[in-house]
């Protein structure tokens, strides 16, 4: 495959459980075939290799960053972060959710500088922001992300669980639900798993259709769901 054309001496991702699992492993793999080599981090691990790699690599270098709840706050903090520790104008952030169909554009993002934000001039960042107090909600559910519920697609349905929450008006609302990533909640043979507080109830979602229908009937419409619980309340 061709290496695409790129104005960068280095590329290195960043995000969420890229150490592990299926998706990981495909991003891995594309983007060695794009570039030859893959410099990928993972931001649920120790941080330090991603610094040390950021300090140590030539420039110009771009950072692409795949939180799946990344916004243009979590992007200005992240210029921030690179700023302190580098000369900034250097370097650059694109954020962007990992996706099977993004993967299929990945030559195109790489290729496109012009969506690319320089880590320099980074506006300060305000003394009031989102994350500086706790949401409004008033259940909290909890999505298992380790490892073995990670490997049987949790990372895809904590999208598909975020994006049906807030279409529905109850993502961290007033009346609404605050959604976690956990570590291992167990069981893991029937993962993946999630808990809701402060019902105190555990469910399996294993795939798309049950996650929806949890969100739908349950924490939308506030009925039962016995065929997805696993505990015996």
């Amino acid at each position: 495959m061709t290496t695409p054309v790129s104005p960068y001496a280095r590329i290195l991702f960043i995000g969420p459980g890229l150490s592990r699992g299926a998706s990981a492993e495909r991003l891995r793999q594309r983007v060695e075939a794009l570039m030859g080599e893959a410099h990928v981090h993972d931001s649920e691990q120790d941080l330090q290799p991603f610094w040390l790699a950021l300090d140590e690599s030539p420039r110009p270098l771009l950072v692409v960053d795949l939180e799946p709840r990344a916004d243009a706050a979590h992007r200005d903090w992240l210029r921030e972060q690179i700023a302190e520790r580098t000369d900034g104008a250097s370097v650059f952030v694109v954020c962007t959710a990992m996706e099977d169909a993004w993967l299929d554009g990945l030559a195109a993002l790489l290729e496109c500088p012009e969506l690319h934000t320089a880590c320099s001039d980074v506006p300060a960042v305000p003394a009031q922001h989102a994350w500086s107090h706790i949401p409004p909600h008033a259940q909290r559910l909890l999505l298992c992300n380790g490892p073995r519920c990670t490997r049987k697609g949790a990372l895809g349905l904590w999208k598909t669980l975020r994006q049906r929450l807030k279409a529905a008006g109850k993502l961290e609302c007033e009346g609404g639900v605050h959604i976690t990533r956990s570590q291992c909640q167990f069981p893991c043979d029937l993962g993946p798993t999630a808990s809701l507080y402060p019902a105190g109830e555990w469910f399996r979602v294993r795939d798309e259709a049950e996650l929806i229908r949890l969100v739908d009937e349950r924490l939308v419409a506030g009925r039962a769901v016995p065929e997805l619980r696993i505990d015996k309340g």
